[in-house]
């Protein structure tokens, strides 16, 4: 059991103004595994004030200090990269191998990164008569989620630290362990009292007041579209800025080109990562129309290769997903694919074989998937993929950007040029081209209801920064 009966405010370990407590669970076990505070308004009022009264010292420390400190604090979190992938690897169901690198060493490199990022920033520039300046935005709302929960924060924590803002972070009550850990890292690089500030708790009590204090100035939110339009809402009542990392349902197009097996391939592992559990997942596999059923036998060859089981056991390449709750969102939505017509080529809404405890989702894949399926429109957040035939080029750019959301998206053909050029056609943030690799240097976030604002890299730090404009004499 890792009991947290203590909230970081000020600098110091407190304890909340309540006795709730959340409890988390072992995705792979269904037992209790660990314990936060359940805290609420008055817990988010003194962290908000802690921060606030911080605010001006830490915004007005040089750019070389402010840099120091991301990267001690950065390496601070390197020193605890095994301890986070244990962690996060019961909390959330990934494989302990893949959870300490992706849960637990990619956010140190990202804290660190901000460093040099900073270092190159431009704070002053004349135009004309004016002296254009640019400075911390202020106080810093975090809420992040549960299925990459430090990476999550480290995204919004480090590059809000590098602007000199000061930050409340309050971590997805689902996964809030490692949390605590950034934390404890904060305290051993020195950061001054008061400048990161974690409240665990409920969206609804703890959430809530936070976005809506008055001490804070700027909201970094990640989440599903239904929770971010919520927070929205509520921040525009004190017209703050806002930051939102939403839902996707993000396509991967197969030009008639391309290496057919090895675009299956590289698109099924990518929708599947975390048990699906990952915004940018590619759960919709577009194929040209003759190439359609060779794809599908392709992706349940795939998920074939999968070993369901405990993220801990070193033999395991997939495990189950967060809650129980959640398990049962995805399975429902398994079966709906099912009800409405999709051909199940793979896995289902069963328990699978020999996993009585834990919870465990098949690896599942639909075949003749209709583009107004519920499985080809809403994200799922689960290891289900929907393969799609589509007839020609244009037909497939129209089916990519034919959803509500442009998160992420895949492009692969023997033809470099031509895979770029479709996509520059895609209303996605991202698009990777050809199996293009994750670059933690480059902008994070999406088009149209998968949020606005970027993460990560240089466009990260803008979320933070306000531009103020002196005119001389």
């Amino acid at each position: 059991m890792i009991v947290r009966d203590a909230l970081f405010i000020g600098g110091s370990w407190v304890p909340p103004a309540g006795d709730g407590v959340i409890e988390v669970g072992n995705a792979a076990t269904e037992e209790v595994m660990g314990s936060v505070p359940d805290g609420g308004p008055v817990d988010v009022d003194r962290a908000a004030t802690a921060a606030r009264a911080a605010f001006d010292e830490w915004s007005r420390t040089s750019v070389d200090e402010r840099a120091k400190v991301v990267e001690r604090l950065g390496e601070a979190l390197s020193a605890l990269v095994p301890e986070v992938g244990t962690v996060v690897a019961q909390e959330v169901g990934m494989p302990l191998s893949m959870a300490t690198v992706i849960q637990g060493a990619l956010p140190a490199l990202v804290m660190g990164s901000y460093g040099s990022i900073l270092r190159e920033v431009v704070f002053e520039e004349r135009i004309g008569s004016s002296l254009v300046v640019r400075e911390a935005a202020g106080v810093v709302a975090a809420i992040t989620p549960w299925n990459y929960p430090l990476h999550q924060a480290v995204a919004k924590v480090a590059p809000a630290l590098a602007a000199g803002c000061t930050v409340v972070l309050k971590p997805s009550e689902v996964a809030p362990l490692s949390a605590f850990l950034l934390a404890e890292a904060a305290e051993e690089a020195g950061l001054p009292p008061g400048v990161l500030n974690l409240v665990t708790g409920r969206g609804s009590a703890a959430g809530e007041a936070l976005v809506a204090h008055p001490e804070v100035d700027v909201v970094s939110f990640t989440g599903s579209t239904t929770a971010g339009r919520k927070v929205a809402a509520l921040a525009a009542q004190s017209i703050k800025r806002v930051t939102l990392e939403l839902s996707g349902k993000s396509p991967s197009v197969v030009l008639d080109d391309a290496d057919l097996s090895e675009a299956v391939n590289s698109a099924v592992r990518q929708c599947m990562l975390n048990s699906g559990q990952t915004c940018i997942a590619w759960s919709r596999l577009l194929v040209p129309r003759h190439m359609h059923d060779q794809a599908a036998e392709l992706a349940a060859d795939v998920v074939a290769s999968y070993v369901l089981g405990d993220p801990l056991n070193p033999s395991t390449t997939l495990g189950p997903v967060a809650t129980g709750a959640h398990r049962e969102r995805v399975r429902a939505a398994i079966q709906g694919g099912v009800d409405e017509g999709a051909t199940l080529v793979a896995g289902g809404s069963h328990q699978p074989d020999g996993l009585d405890r834990g919870w465990f989702v098949s690896p599942t894949v639909f075949a003749g998937v209709e583009p107004g399926m519920t499985v080809a429109r809403e994200e799922v957040f689960g290891p289900v993929l929907a393969v799609l035939p589509y007839d020609g080029e244009d037909d497939a750019v129209r089916l990519a950007n034919d959803t509500i959301y442009g998160l992420s998206a895949g492009v692969f053909s023997a033809d470099r040029e031509r895979a770029l050029g479709v996509a520059r056609r895609l209303r996605a943030g991202m698009v990777d081209v050809n199996g293009g690799g994750f670059n933690l240097l480059a902008p994070f976030g999406g088009f149209k209801q998968s949020g606005y604002g970027r993460e990560l890299g240089r466009h990260g730090l803008e979320a933070y920064l306000e531009t103020k404009s002196l005119q001389l004499p």
